[in-house]
């Protein structure tokens, strides 16, 4: 009894979680492919300044074209984040947008990218999204 009590309360509390994430690629319609985006968002400031543009373009050039020479985006965003202490910070960021279709190959890309700016810059993050769409060239 207490076996089928315990079976129907984990089942019942089942119901209630989630969904769990698609990790599946989409069916894409033609010409469309199963691709990867990739969002990197970097923060502008810095603990004694805020990284002008210059800066970034050179880190541009020199971290993330190389790895990522096919394509990709830049665009201005305002972020908003908690630092450590609890207190809200607002910068000027940059959103960086990368469409992959060799999605396992890009893990590595990505990572040396996110470390470089966070050693060059002395950031504690950059914020990463990936998500499954379907893309054409």
């Amino acid at each position: 009894m207490r076996t089928t009590v315990l079976a129907a309360a984990l089942l019942a509390l089942s119901a209630c979680a989630p969904p769990a994430p698609q990790t599946a690629a989409p069916t894409c319609a033609a010409p469309l492919k199963p691709a990867l985006q990739v969002d990197l968002y970097f923060g502008l400031a810095t603990k004694d300044r805020e990284i002008g543009d210059v800066e970034w373009v050179a880190f541009l050039n020199e971290e993330v074209t190389p790895r990522f020479p096919d394509g990709l985006s830049v665009l201005d965003v305002a972020g908003q984040y908690r630092i450590p202490t609890g207190r809200i910070t607002r910068e000027r960021s940059k959103l960086l947008v990368v469409v992959v279709l060799d999605a396992p190959a890009h893990l590595p890309k990505v990572q040396a990218i996110v470390d470089a700016y966070k050693k060059q810059f002395n950031q504690l993050s950059v914020l990463r999204v990936e998500r499954s769409i379907c893309a054409a060239f």
